[in-house]
């Protein structure tokens, strides 16, 4: 088991219309915020590199701004081209007004 680290507060995070990109535990996540549940997943798009919390929002999906690649932002599963392979997702949760990301 790791540890949780305070990557933003509730209401920051609710604000935003694509993901926060934070470093945490030597890793580049990106943290989103979708229908009141948050989301951490890997921040590395696996195709060439770009940042995913960069990249549009579409319902439960983001969308890599390079090349288009799309990533479920609960699981990290790769759910179109050009990437062949999904993103680690983290687990979240919130401890009073903090979203922490167990990493």
């Amino acid at each position: 088991m790791g540890q949780y680290i305070k990557v933003g507060t509730t209401a920051e995070l609710e604000k935003l219309e694509s993901g926060k990109e934070v470093q945490a535990g030597g890793c580049a996540i990106a943290v989103f915020c979708r229908g009141g549940a948050y989301y951490a997943i890997e921040n590395t798009c696996p195709h060439r590199g770009g940042s995913l919390a960069e990249g549009m929002l579409d319902n439960d999906a983001v969308v890599c701004p390079w090349h288009g690649a799309r990533f479920d932002i609960k699981t990290g599963a790769v759910l179109g081209p050009p990437a062949e392979q999904g993103v680690k997702s983290f687990p979240v949760r919130v401890n009073g007004g903090d979203v922490e990301v167990e990493v």
